[in-house]
């Protein structure tokens, strides 16, 4: 597999987002978001973007993913979330579930850092066996089905999938 990096978030983000955005890509997140939407979500990523919360995948200069992690309280801890999308033509290459083990290690430095999170969770629909088998081949552990409520509003039925940050590469 080629090789990967990840990058802070930077204004090269939001073509990402707009390419991000299509039907087919967001299908079993309720659809596309609004151009407005796009922007709102591009500025709260470039706001955080020193906190390495949201991060563009990398490969050969070019931004063709984003992955990221952010706090969540869930099954009363305090955990935190990660989520990612490869553009359309880079998928299938193994960038996603790349990319997600590099991220975990970036949530378990924060960790260690001081938040005290031991979690890296993702929930990806029960129906979207591609985002479900990148959860697995980044090695993170089945915890689960449950309602989720994405975006706001919508209940969706997921795959609560987990991974122990001690145990990732940088624990």
């Amino acid at each position: 597999m080629a090789k990967i990096a990840l990058e802070p978030w930077s204004e090269a983000g939001y073509e990402l987002l707009v390419r991000l955005n299509a039907p087919r890509l967001t299908e079993h997140l309720g659809g596309p978001e609004t151009a407005e939407q796009v922007r709102r979500r591009h500025e709260r990523y470039l706001e955080n973007a020193a906190d390495g919360e949201m991060l563009l995948v990398v490969f050969e200069h070019e931004a063709v993913g984003s992955v990221g992690y952010w706090p969540r309280h869930w099954g009363g801890l305090d955990v935190y979330e990660t989520g990612y999308g490869i553009v359309p033509e880079y998928q299938g290459r193994g960038f996603a579930s790349a990319a997600l083990g590099l991220c975990a290690e970036y949530a378990a430095r924060a960790a260690q850092e001081g938040s005290g999170r031991r979690w890296l969770h993702a929930f990806p629909s029960i129906h979207n066996a591609a985002s479900n088998a990148v959860c697995r081949k980044a090695g993170f552990e089945p915890a689960g089905e449950c309602d989720l409520e994405y975006p706001p509003g919508r209940l969706i039925r997921v795959n609560d999938w987990r991974l122990a940050l001690t145990a990732s590469p940088a624990g």
